[in-house]
């Protein structure tokens, strides 16, 4: 048996220093070799591995790898899945408690790579729009926690004007959602979940979502919809869009799917917080007196805008990407001191990730990938709703 945090130190995994997805092949090479996708990936894996002779003689001996990674893919998968603009892997971490295995990822953040392969033993691959569909293993179910962006019509009103036919998949090019169309259309898996911020559905006066409705539609899966609170589960009012999907082919349209009623919230910002965290955490005399200036200003103008001092026997309010800059948005009140921004820990606590979680860079990078992430409890209860109706089907 080979542990992979040796085969990682012999063979120099460093997400930091992959620029041409060498390690991202050979690391979905590693995860796969067992599970009759590793075809994909093994030509360019194994000419990376071929500069480590001796440990690409174990590996080629078919010696048992053993996973000594906090959350490494269950041994005996009851389905497969593609993780698309994974950031950190809060949704892989939601499907992989359903059991399920993720046979390939893609993220273009080179830190939140970092993340990702130190919690999962995988480098995810770079910029979903220059990797083919082919190279995409076939997969059960797609998950994309995907950016939102407007959809131009000019390519739409010149093939109207060329009397050409188009479609709302045409009408989604230049757009990253695009990507996840062209995925869905090649590779057709059984379902999909897809999240983004709640703001999608009125993004250009409802015209985005409209586009990425009727898209999904024409691709022929019904489609399902909610905007969900992450507060249910964890201490922080977040409120997300879930779109889940499924194959019409496959299910006819009778898949019975619902979101699960969500539980009571009762969590609250106490139950996440440290006892003595770092005095470099406490906001400055002149950072606080910013604040505090800034949203007298505001409220003069009669502006809504202001810090969040956060209620610890309550929830907070949202955390953002921006929440590295000042942590305005949630602070902690301290006694005799001044307030306190959360620490990375607390921040991945308050998206339901487990202590077990490791978080290996900078403070910065934790808050940006944080508030970049995913409820992943929230998740998790939409997760078992989407496996249910695919273990329904497969009885």
């Amino acid at each position: 048996m080979v542990k992979y945090s040796e085969i990682r130190e012999a063979i120099k995994i460093e997400p930091l220093k992959d620029d041409d997805n060498e390690q991202a092949f050979t690391t979905h090479y590693l995860h796969n070799i067992q599970n009759g996708v590793a075809h994909y990936f093994e030509e360019s894996a194994r000419e990376y591995l071929s500069k480590y002779p001796d440990q690409f003689e174990n590996i080629k001996r078919g010696k048992k790898l053993l996973w000594d990674v906090p959350f490494p893919s269950p041994s005996k998968p009851k389905f497969k899945f593609v993780d698309l603009f994974a950031g950190i892997g809060g949704i892989r971490l939601a499907y992989q408690k359903e059991g399920g295995k993720s046979v390939f990822s893609s993220e273009w953040n080179k830190f939140a790579k970092v993340t990702y392969e130190a919690n999962f033993g995988e480098v995810p691959f770079g910029d979903i729009t220059k990797i083919h569909e082919e190279l995409i293993p076939d997969h059960d179910v797609l998950l994309a926690g995907f950016p939102c962006q407007p959809f131009s019509i000019a390519g739409v009103s010149k093939k109207n004007s060329l009397g050409r036919k188009h479609g709302f998949l045409d009408e989604t090019q230049g757009t990253l959602f695009f990507d996840i169309a062209r995925i869905l259309k090649k590779k057709r898996p059984k379902a999909f979940m897809l999240e983004n911020v709640k703001n999608l559905m009125a993004h250009d006066k409802g015209r985005t979502f409209k586009v990425i409705y009727n898209t999904l539609n024409e691709l022929d899966y019904s489609v399902h919809f909610k905007v969900l609170d992450g507060k249910h589960f964890v201490p922080q009012h977040r409120e997300r869009i879930i779109i889940v999907g499924f194959d019409r082919k496959i299910f006819k349209g009778n898949e019975n799917f619902s979101f699960s009623d969500l539980p009571e919230p009762r969590r609250t910002i106490k139950e996440i917080l440290e006892e003595n965290p770092d005095s470099k955490y406490t906001l400055s005399d002149k950072l606080w007196e910013y604040l505090q200036g800034h949203a007298a200003k505001h409220k003069a103008k009669g502006n809504g805008f202001g810090f969040g001092l956060t209620d610890i026997n309550g929830i907070s309010r949202t955390m953002s990407a921006r929440y590295y800059k000042d942590g305005s948005e949630i602070l902690i009140p301290q006694e005799n001191k001044n307030p306190r921004r959360l620490i990375p820990r607390e921040c991945a606590r308050l998206q339901g990730f487990d202590d077990d979680f490791i978080i290996p860079v900078s403070d910065n990078q934790a808050y940006r990938q944080f508030g970049n992430s995913v409820v992943m409890p929230l998740i998790h209860s939409v997760a078992k709703q989407v496996i249910k109706v695919l273990d329904n089907f497969n009885e």
